[in-house]
């Protein structure tokens, strides 16, 4: 199985009734601090607060009868939990998220809100790995990975093909990046119908191993269990599936530290007046690193979630 543009137009069909398409707002300040003309995707306007929806979505709605009785497990920090225990409250099947004890709470909160069952576990990626498969060992549950995995990808690249029913003319598309699932279904999608359109990935400095893969040439992971970046939705390594796409159609990956993400995130907040988390401002941070690359360019950011911890606001 690959990605397919007919195939990612089947998938925006089976998921349309489950998401919102989300709107795509513009600030005169923000245009004219960057000298960019700005398009913000707000994702951060999905159900459950994120993109991920997308992914889990087609994900939990592809599942054959049987096995999705048996229930789905997935890991993670909190958005792609929330998303995949709200699609499988919706299809009424058994879900279990294991969580890193380091999770932000907000999210935490929201996956167990949605009914999931939350399994906290050691913050390691090897626990919170280990502890999904035992999961699916004794419950015959179908695991869906956060990123690294093609139906996820596919209803990822839905987003992609969303842009271009709304903005004109872009030029390029910025799109953080963590475990690459987003980048890779947004950047298929989009040069499938417009290769000149440049695809521009984003990584928090802490996480940047899409950029060390590709400087590399193999695929760099974590010698660290715990990264630390103030954008915890950006810290994971890159996917082994979705490193060859980020290879091809990913024109540029761009590295920001996390004092510019939360000045980027604080400028979205006070201007636009909408939540952001600090993955999704990320954006914009590169946009505020390289104005001149973005200059008199109309750029698309991908503004990822909104799931903020309003007790550990980063400048507060």
């Amino acid at each position: 199985m690959t990605l397919d543009l007919h195939i990612i137009r089947q998938a925006e069909q089976v998921i349309r009734q489950y998401i919102h398409q989300t709107p795509v707002l513009s600030s005169d300040t923000l245009n004219r601090q960057t000298g960019s003309q700005l398009h913000f995707k707000c994702e951060n306007f999905q159900k459950s607060g994120s993109f991920k929806i997308r992914g889990a979505c087609y994900s939990v709605l592809s599942l054959p009868v049987e096995l999705a009785q048996k229930g789905v497990v997935a890991h993670s920090v909190g958005n792609h939990g929330g998303a995949l225990a709200l699609i499988a409250k919706l299809r009424n099947i058994p879900v279990s998220i294991v969580v890193p004890s380091d999770a932000p709470s907000v999210k935490i909160d929201a996956i167990r809100q949605y009914g999931a069952e939350v399994i906290i576990c050691d913050p390691t990626m090897e626990a919170r790995e280990s502890t999904s498969l035992q999961i699916v060992e004794e419950k015959g549950a179908t695991y869906i990975p956060p990123f690294d995995s093609y139906p996820v990808m596919t209803g990822q690249g839905t987003l992609g093909l969303e842009l271009f029913k709304q903005i004109d003319n872009i030029d390029a598309v910025v799109v953080p990046v963590g475990g690459g699932g987003l980048i890779s279904g947004i950047s298929y999608a989009i040069k499938a119908l417009n290769p000149a359109i440049e695809v521009i990935g984003v990584e928090p400095t802490a996480a940047n191993f899409a950029a060390q893969s590709l400087a590399a040439g193999t695929l760099c992971e974590s010698k660290n269990s715990q990264l630390k970046t103030i954008a915890d939705g950006l810290a994971a390594g890159t996917g082994k599936l979705t490193l060859p796409f980020i290879k091809k159609y990913v024109d540029e990956l761009l590295v920001v530290d996390d004092e510019l993400i939360v000045e980027a995130m604080e400028l979205i907040w006070t201007r636009m007046k909408i939540i952001v988390e600090p993955a999704a401002a990320a954006a914009l941070a590169a946009v505020l690193k390289h104005s001149d690359r973005f200059h008199r360019r109309n750029t698309v950011l991908i503004m990822t979630g909104g799931n903020v911890n309003l007790n550990r606001l980063p400048w507060s």
